[in-house]
C-alpha cells in the first residue's frame, strides 16, 4: 500500500512533469517521442533527499536540447500573423512593424535594408551548409560540433575564414544575383563579407546571430540561404528539418557589441543601439 511519503513524492512528480509540459510543450513533445521523459521526468525519487531539485531548463540542456524561451515563444507568435507564405519582401509597412518587433524583444537593431544594401530576398527557404575551410590543411576533425556535416572541399566566397566564430555562424546569401553585382562587385564584396545578420526561424521563433561567410547558393536549388551546421542548429533546422523558411536581416552593430550565436534572451541594454 502506497505510504503517505510516496503519496507526497508522486503528487511532487505529477505537478513537476505538468509545470513542465505546460512551460515548455515543444520540448516535451520531443522528449516523449524520444522515450527520453521516462528516464529525465518521471522517475519517482525513493527519498526525500533524492527529491528532484533541476530545472526543466537544466534537465534540457543535459538530454541536449536547447529550450524555447518564453521571448522567443513572443517572438515567434508576433511574427508569425505578419509573414507571409511567398518568398521575397515583407511590404514596406511590415517590414517596419516586424524590426520594431525584434528591437523591442531583442534589443537588436534589424531591417532588410542597410546602408543602401538590399538582398534579393529576406524572407526565403535557408539549406544545410557544409562547414568552411578556416586554414589550408583544414580538416573536419579540427572542427569541435556538428562534425557530421562534413566539410566543404575548397574555401567560401572569400577565401579562408580564419575567425572561429564566424565559420561557426555563417550563413551564405545569394550576392551574384544582385542586380548591380557586375559593375560594382569590388564595393558589394567588401560591403557583404562578414555582415552581420540576424536569422528567425518564421515556424518556431529560433533566433541566430551570423554573418555572411559564403555566396549562393544557386537559383536552382530552391533556396535563398544557406546556413553552417551551427546556425541551422540554432534555428532547429536539422536532420530531417534540413531546410525552413526563415527571415533574414541586416544588423545595425557599427560597434561589433552584439554576439555571434543563438540568442534565447534579450540583450542587455548596454548593449543595444538606437
Amino acid at each position: 500500500m502506497p505510504t503517505p511519503l510516496y503519496n507526497r513524492l508522486k503528487k511532487h512528480r505529477d505537478d513537476a512533469v505538468k509545470q513542465f509540459h505546460d512551460h515548455h510543450p515543444h520540448a516535451a513533445k520531443f522528449l516523449s517521442i524520444s522515450g527520453l521523459s521516462a528516464t529525465l521526468l518521471l522517475s519517482a525519487p525513493t527519498s526525500p533527499r533524492a527529491l528532484p531539485q533541476k530545472t526543466a531548463q537544466v534537465i534540457l540542456a543535459e538530454a541536449g536540447i536547447q529550450p524555447i524561451s518564453s521571448t522567443m515563444t513572443a517572438l515567434g507568435d508576433a511574427l508569425k500573423p505578419l509573414i507571409p507564405h511567398r518568398i521575397g519582401h515583407l511590404d514596406p509597412d511590415t517590414e517596419v512593424i516586424v524590426s520594431s518587433k525584434i528591437n523591442d524583444l531583442l534589443n537588436i537593431t534589424a531591417s532588410s535594408s542597410l546602408e543602401g544594401q538590399r538582398l534579393n530576398h529576406s524572407l526565403g527557404w535557408i539549406g544545410y551548409e557544409q562547414h568552411l575551410l578556416r586554414h589550408a590543411g583544414d580538416s573536419i576533425n579540427q572542427h569541435d560540433t556538428e562534425l557530421a556535416a562534413g566539410i566543404a572541399p575548397h574555401t567560401g566566397a572569400w577565401g579562408y575564414i580564419d575567425n572561429p566564430q564566424y565559420e561557426k555562424y555563417y550563413v551564405a546569401v545569394q550576392t551574384l544575383y544582385l542586380p548591380t553585382w557586375g559593375k560594382d562587385t569590388r564595393f558589394l564584396s567588401d560591403w557583404y563579407r562578414y555582415r552581420k545578420v540576424i536569422v528567425i526561424n518564421v515556424e518556431n521563433g529560433q533566433v541566430v546571430v551570423a554573418v555572411i561567410g559564403d555566396a549562393g547558393p544557386a537559383s536552382w536549388t530552391g533556396k535563398q540561404f544557406g546556413g553552417s551546421p551551427e546556425v541551422m542548429r540554432s534555428l532547429d533546422l536539422t536532420g530531417k528539418k534540413s531546410k525552413g523558411k526563415v527571415l533574414l536581416l541586416f544588423v545595425d552593430d557599427p560597434q561589433n557589441k552584439i554576439p555571434l550565436g543563438p540568442i534565447t534572451q534579450p540583450l542587455s541594454q548596454d548593449i543595444k543601439l538606437t
